[in-house]
């Protein structure tokens, strides 16, 4: 090739190579346009954040909200304890219930502090001296975050306490209806207090006893016509006082139940051996395997406090015990002198356990009565269809009828104890029969309890009257 025609070529080619489009190095614009992308999701990042952050600081209180900003109510009505004025001895006294007002605090919760609003809309529903302390119940507006609600808060002291002496106890929704409190010890007595609607009637009556016939007997000890307060005192008791209060208004019962409160110097380390003096002879004719006797101790201390009896005063006796759910279980009687019988059904042990049934029979022919019992899933409140039934000695066969059903038969085992199934809602008896067919007795199976804050018997649920 001369050399003409190479620098010919070499200038054909390059003029070629300029009309070729070359690709250019992606990298550098990835890299600044990711920068930028992540400097902007840096920026909604820390925005979003930042909102959150504020949220949760508004939420738990560590960032106040002004008092103007509106929040999300809780409470599903107005107090009904809050019409009309102050009530109690201490109505008039301006400058004692302005210095209350000062003394109450804000109230801690897991999700953060529950704040005062306004210690101006703060309440005085009652204040006033009763025997032996000074009672005060106040309403009270607060804020967690964007959420408001009120809460009816007891303060009591000695008799003649300053504001700066009363100390802030118990509290409760706004909208409950009827409020109590009580106070007091086994040695000197105590007070009961109960607040409910202004212009309502209180009445307050204390435990009597359990009747023969399987009925909770009480007596009245206060009455209090249209005031809306009742002020009780109680004698001195080293079983804590079982007080009722019924708050009705005219033909309507606004209230029927427990009064709550405090009641102290109950221990009694002699109770502990009486009780298991007493087993020795409860367990004579037990029915299953024997159960562990501090267990048993346990379970039947338990009881008696429960129902409010002392050991000395009862007969108690084992009638089956066993296993439910892989714990100790036991089926007993505790029976008052004269009185009616309580059946309780426990399982467990002696760091935790669960009562399954409290029940008031009559005393009449209870030792022929089989009782039978419905059973929540294991550590949860969940109402299950499984039913446990302990037969009476002499006991050959069980039945179970539920609703208007044929009798369906239980298998029992050797101690007279079986299971079987029924709908937590249906009604149902269980019947024990003898070897030849006969009927020795029958029993409804109450259906579950809703709550066993009051005695056994207290409740349709816990009684058995036929």
């Amino acid at each position: 090739m001369t050399r003409d025609v190479e620098l010919k070529l070499r200038e054909t080619l390059l003029a070629e190579a300029d009309r070729l489009a070359v690709v250019e190095d992606p990298w550098p614009r990835f890299a600044q346009r990711e920068g930028a992308h992540r400097r902007a999701r840096r920026i909604r990042v820390g925005v979003v954040a930042g909102f959150l952050a504020a949220a949760v600081g508004v939420q738990t209180n560590l960032i106040p909200l002004p008092g103007w900003f509106p929040g999300i109510a809780i409470a599903s009505s107005p107090s009904p304890l809050a019409d009309g004025p102050t009530r109690g001895s201490l109505a008039t006294d301006r400058a004692w219930l302005d210095g209350l007002r000062q003394q109450v605090k804000d109230q801690e919760d897991p999700e953060g502090w529950w704040r005062i609003t306004d210690r101006g809309a703060i309440r005085i529903v009652y204040a006033g001296d009763v025997p032996g302390y000074r009672v005060a119940l106040v309403l009270v507006p607060l804020r967690l975050g964007f959420i408001t609600s009120a809460q009816l808060i007891w303060f009591s002291g000695l008799p003649g306490a300053g504001p700066e002496q009363m100390e802030q106890g118990g509290n409760e929704g706004a909208d409950t209806a009827v409020t109590t409190w009580m106070e007091g010890e086994s040695k000197g007595g105590g007070v009961a207090v109960v607040v409910g609607p202004a212009g309502s009637t209180v009445t307050i009556s204390s435990f009597a006893g359990y009747s023969p016939t399987g009925v909770v007997e009480r007596h009245q000890i206060d009455s209090s016509v249209g005031a809306g307060v009742g002020v009780a005192s109680v004698p001195a008791s080293t079983v804590a006082p079982a007080l009722t209060a019924r708050v009705t208004n005219g033909a309507t019962v606004i209230h029927d139940g427990p009064v709550y409160g405090g009641w102290s110097g109950l221990y009694d380390a002699s109770a502990t051996q009486t009780v298991n003096e007493m087993l020795t002879t409860a367990v004579r004719d037990a029915r299953g395997p024997v159960i562990d006797r501090a267990i048993l101790t346990q379970f039947v201390e338990f009881a008696l406090g429960n129902s409010h009896l002392l050991p000395r005063d009862t007969a108690i006796r084992v009638r089956w015990s066993g296993s439910v759910n892989d714990k100790p279980a036991v089926l007993f009687t505790i029976q008052p002198k004269g009185g009616g019988v309580l059946a309780y059904a426990m399982h467990g042990d002696i760091m935790g356990w669960r009562t399954d049934l409290r029940l008031l029979l009559p005393a009449h022919g209870v030792e022929q009565r089989p009782i039978a019992w419905r059973m929540r899933a294991e550590g949860k409140d969940a109402q299950t269809d499984r039913v446990l039934v302990v037969a009476p000695p002499g006991a050959a066969t069980a039945t179970v009828s539920a609703g208007d059903g044929a009798p369906i038969p239980v298998t029992l085992d050797a101690s007279g104890f079986g299971t079987t199934t029924i709908a937590p809602n249906q009604p149902a008896t269980v019947t024990a029969h003898a070897a030849d067919g006969t009927t020795l007795a029958s029993t409804p199976i109450p259906a579950f309890e809703g709550n066993s804050g009051g005695l056994p018997g207290d409740t349709p649920n816990t009684r058995v009257t036929n």
